[in-house]
């Protein structure tokens, strides 16, 4: 095992900390208990980090190996990655992207849990971005067709000519631009380190202006300070994120070190158990917090390793990252024992959402798991649109009894999986009606088991609309 530098001495009194991030956890939420003993890391405390033995060691590494998932891609035989692909393969025109605005006013954003409906309608600019970087750059996996990465180079090119999400307002008290603009900027550096090398050889000068206005978008995000909560809980591992991602792309020491700092973070302060503190915090939102910093910090982990780094076997007293992936898988293997151990109620709309099971088609891959199987199997294919995009396209190789089982599940996919479809239907998403899902779900069994398929199941399209 990797040993981590000697543990720094705090710059700030736990109780001061603690008491820095209880105001600034939701109301209802905080709860004191969860930093009990906690080894907290502060900003300044990772000013301390020796961190310059970590290098770029392979700009065009990116996050998994283009050319070899391509070349295993027209070899498979799985009806599921098969599907994926055909998907992908109908392509679209770039003219409709010349639609998106260039967001490079000074912009704010209502928060998401006070004001969901408003914020959904405010950020729906930031999803067309993201969707559309994400979406190029699978249809260049799957088909090799440079006209994505042209595509690619015209719509980021546009976007660093026009200083697209380097103006924003930010305040400790209203984040939520600083948030969005997080999301974008890692969807925008997986993508283009997915079509770096196409731009490079094709578009030097396209690929120049995108890498300094990615840099500078990067580097403005992650420079803001904050004594909130976001300082260093899953926001921090965002940050980490597409400093990870865009620093690798581009050849930067400096941002790939601040995504190695948030892993250092986490292992310092994660709890015995693999729990992070922080997010322990988060009252009846304490599971999905869990998962959601897991998602990012799994896949910085898998950049880092990709540069040559084995950040997995990292530890700090004993704690790894697999020790965290361990605590996570077991309380979404047992939401009901997790809530008991926490003493409250989770809630659990998460679970019902793919897009954030996606780190475990990457960890899966470099660890096969019966428990990581399990658990994302009837969630394939996954898609996060700013989180690695089509990971089960990219990274799920399934084995010969896999395959087998694929056919006979497609009927399924094909409007969607029982939970998944009833909790994006409208009926569930915007009113909740608890009684209709149940009934949803119900008919949706039936049908899987061969029943009248006349049974009133809704009409999948509305959930594509409304999805």
């Amino acid at each position: 095992m990797t040993e981590l530098l000697p543990r720094t001495m705090l710059g700030i009194a736990r109780a001061a900390v603690a008491a820095v991030c209880l105001t600034a956890a939701p109301a209802g939420a905080a709860d004191e208990s969860a930093l009990k003993d906690a080894n907290l890391v502060t900003p300044e405390d990772r000013k301390s980090f020796d961190l310059s033995g970590y290098t770029v060691t392979d700009p065009s590494a990116g996050y998994f190996d283009v050319e070899a998932r391509r070349r295993w891609l027209k070899q498979q035989d799985s009806a599921l990655i098969k599907q994926e692909i055909e998907k992908l393969r109908l392509g679209s025109s770039c003219r409709n992207l010349k639609d998106l605005p260039v967001l490079n006013d000074r912009f704010a954003l209502p928060g998401f849990y006070p004001q969901p409906d408003s914020w959904r309608l405010a950020a729906e600019p930031f999803f067309k971005f993201e969707d559309a970087v994400s979406k190029l750059a699978g249809r260049y996996v799957v088909t090799g067709d440079p006209y994505y990465a042209e595509c690619v180079a015209d719509f980021l090119g546009r976007w660093a000519d026009g200083d697209g999400f380097l103006h924003f307002e930010y305040k400790p008290t209203t984040p939520q631009a600083w948030f969005a603009v997080e999301s974008s900027l890692f969807a925008a550096g997986f993508s283009y380190s997915i079509l770096r090398d196409e731009i490079r050889a094709t578009r030097p000068e396209a690929a120049d202006k995108i890498e300094a206005w990615l840099k500078a978008a990067s580097r403005r995000h992650a420079g803001f300070h904050t004594i909130a909560l976001s300082c260093c809980n899953n926001h921090f591992y965002r940050r980490g994120l597409h400093a990870s991602v865009i620093g690798i792309a581009t050849d930067d020491d400096d941002l790939l070190r601040f995504g190695v700092s948030a892993i250092y973070s986490a292992l310092r302060e994660m709890n015995a158990d693999g729990s992070l503190p922080r997010e322990m915090l988060r009252g009846s939102r304490r599971l999905h917090y869990q998962n959601y910093a897991t998602l990012y910090l799994v896949f910085i982990a898998e950049m880092l390793e990709r540069q040559g780094y084995d950040i997995y076997e990292m530890e700090v007293d004993g704690r790894s990252l697999h020790t965290l992936v361990n605590y996570s898988l077991d309380a979404l293997e047992d939401p009901d024992a997790f809530a008991e151990q926490v003493g409250e109620r989770q809630d659990l709309w998460f679970m019902d959402d793919p897009q954030y099971f996606a780190w475990m088609e990457v960890y899966g891959a470099r660890f096969p798991s019966d428990r990581v199987d399990r658990i994302v199997r009837s969630r394939r294919p996954i898609y996060n649109r700013s989180a690695g995009g089509f990971v089960t396209l990219y990274f799920y190789r399934p084995s010969e009894t896999e395959q087998e089982t694929e056919i006979a599940t497609l009927a399924d996919r094909s409007f969607r999986l029982r939970d998944d479809y009833c909790a994006k239907h409208p009926q569930w998403r915007d009113a909740r009606d608890t009684a209709w899902r149940v009934e949803c779900e119900e008919r949706l069994h039936a049908l899987q088991e061969g029943e009248d398929a006349d049974l009133g199941v809704p009409d999948p399209k509305l959930i594509d609309k409304g999805g």
